[in-house]
């Protein structure tokens, strides 16, 4: 599912997207063939004197890496953006896995297994390869991710707590998979979880399920339900942009 409904075009040679009122401009580099996964990366707009912080962008399921962007590119300047494109098409976008409905129909889905490790071990393994690209510090390593990609997220840092220093969740759920893993490292680890009050997608419970596990084990969890439905709206854009620049201090 795509994120945003953006309907600024490209100008000149500048990335140039509009959400919300939000004006946000960069210069995308073309997609490197190093990373195990396609993607866009996008350089810090402030300088560094060494390796600098990044978030690695998951975005959700028929979308593609540069749907998230208007919303990456309003994050802190000091930030490497680096999305990622899930590994298998999907109509007219990409997915990171095929759906398992043997629950009971789309609300109760779950991950295919299979398809579910090879995208986490994929975007691990492209997290390693970028960090040696583009000189990030592998300890200031940020996840966002919406929906297929916030359920990535949330499962990925529960795999390996120490891949990333801070989460941004909205729109997704924890998987039965990962339900009831307890690895060290994840105690106060900054963890933003966001729902939408109508969604029909994935709905608020499930996504609240995934903050309340989150919360016993520990982690900083800051969980919010929005209006509106399976997208972000300009009240949850705001708090992510909040959310991500106190990562920074």
């Amino acid at each position: 599912m795509c994120a945003l409904m953006v309907t600024c075009p490209a100008t000149g040679n500048r990335w140039r997207r509009c959400y919300s009122g939000l004006h946000v401009t960069g210069t995308p580099t073309a997609t490197m063939s190093d990373l195990p996964l396609d993607h866009v990366h996008i350089e810090p707009d402030a300088p560094s004197d060494g390796p600098a912080p990044a978030v690695v962008v998951l975005h959700g399921r028929g979308a593609n890496e540069q749907d998230l962007l208007p919303v990456a590119q309003s994050l802190p300047d000091e930030l490497h953006i680096v999305s990622l494109r899930a590994p298998d098409r999907l109509q007219g976008g990409y997915t990171w896995y095929e759906l398992d409905l043997s629950g009971g129909g789309l609300h109760q889905s779950q991950p295919d297994a299979a398809d579910f490790e090879r995208s986490r071990r994929l975007v691990s393994d492209s997290i390693d390869a970028a960090v040696d690209a583009y000189e990030i510090d592998a300890d200031r390593v940020g996840l966002f991710g919406f929906s297929q990609g916030a359920i990535t997220s949330l499962s990925l840092v529960l795999d390996e707590p120490d891949r990333c220093s801070w989460v941004v969740a909205l729109h997704g759920y924890l998987p039965e998979s990962h339900s009831d893993r307890d690895p060290d490292g994840i105690t106060d680890k900054p963890v933003f979880v966001a729902a939408g009050a109508a969604d029909e997608i994935i709905p608020v419970s499930r996504t609240e399920a995934a903050a309340d596990r989150f919360e016993a084990l520990e982690a900083a969890v800051e969980f919010s339900t929005y209006d509106g439905g399976h997208g972000i709206g300009p009240a949850e854009h705001e708090a992510v942009i909040e959310f991500v620049e106190r990562q920074m201090t």
